[in-house]
């Protein structure tokens, strides 16, 4: 079973994220996942696990952000009966529970300096110490950790410690936000109607070609995510019907540019539409100084698009 079959898309960057992930998952390697809230971080983590030799043992997840640091010692290495007030037993913690599987520490950019130290003794020497415990115990977990924010920033404030940082980015695999994968939206959509469909029992409506573009031209501060909650929205409150412009919450129309253009007047010996085109997409790409993302989103393209054109005008590829 092809597990990577979960992440949903064919862009070339996703493309080139999973067959570096592919080949990561047959190691033991600690790997690094970078990438904004919402773009699926954990899905592609669990599809490491699974498509890895550890598939058969636990995968376990902790939020880095989701505990106060007065927790996050106890939950991740455990405790000993007493060792602080309301410890009323021994508890075992997640990297005992993740024993020869995976452990998944999401936002590792918000765990505390204190605990850090504690983590990078483990991937160095598998030996972890439980709170109020003398004596280390061993275990044998990988190490996927993710972060959605810039860890040599913060390594720069002090907030993370670089020796961490390099035991955690052995292998790094960057997740592309969704306003540089716009040819997967589609894709996506008929994924996650299909999902709901199924979920709720009722027709998922369709969407015109106005509405699709209009998707493509919002920036998806959200993500994957999102886009994800306005299907389901969407799948419950108009089931069955035919979804346009008008149908989509007030922030993706209020994105779309107003267009206040002077009419164009075509020259009376007519012009070469070809080269037209190969003069835009030069222009715009000096204008972005050859970044193919900012340069499609100036022509209106997905970077897809621009890609095959660019080649059909013979510009470099590199």
């Amino acid at each position: 079973m092809d597990h990577f079959k979960a992440i949903i898309g064919q862009s070339p960057a996703l493309d080139a994220l999973i067959r570096s992930a592919r080949i990561a998952a047959a190691t033991d390697v600690t790997i690094l996942l970078n990438g904004e809230t919402g773009t699926g971080k954990e899905i592609l983590a669990n599809a490491i696990q699974q498509s890895s030799s550890r598939a058969n043992k636990p995968f376990i997840t902790l939020n880095c952000a989701a505990l106060p640091e007065s927790l996050i010692e106890s939950e991740l290495f455990g405790h000993r009966k007493g060792s602080f007030t309301g410890a009323t037993g021994n508890t075992q913690g997640l990297f005992r529970a993740a024993d020869g599987g995976t452990l998944f520490l999401d936002e590792i950019n918000s765990l505390p300096v204190s605990i850090q130290a504690k983590l990078l003794r483990f991937i160095e020497s598998g030996e972890c110490l439980a709170v109020g415990d003398t004596e280390p115990y061993t275990i044998d977990a990988r190490i996927i950790a993710a972060t959605n924010s810039d860890l040599n920033r913060q390594i720069a404030d002090g907030s993370f410690r670089r020796d961490l940082y390099f035991r955690l980015n052995v292998v790094p695999l960057n997740l592309p936000p969704l306003a540089q994968r716009l040819g997967d939206i589609e894709l996506l959509i008929k994924h996650f109607m299909k999902l709901f469909e199924r979920e709720h029992g009722m027709q998922a409506p369709e969407f015109s070609n106005k509405a699709l573009k209009t998707l493509k031209a919002y920036n998806w501060p959200g993500n994957i995510r999102e886009l994800r909650n306005l299907c389901e929205r969407l799948c419950i409150l108009l089931a069955g019907k035919f979804i346009e412009p008008e149908n989509l919450p007030s922030e993706f129309n209020a994105n779309l540019p107003i267009l206040n253009l002077p009419q164009f007047t075509l020259p009376s010996a007519g012009l070469d539409l070809d080269n037209l085109e190969a003069s835009l997409i030069q222009q715009a790409l000096e204008m972005t100084k050859g970044n193919r993302s900012k340069s499609a989103r100036l022509l209106g393209l997905t970077r897809d698009t621009l890609l095959y054109r660019m080649e059909k005008h013979g510009f470099s590829a590199q």
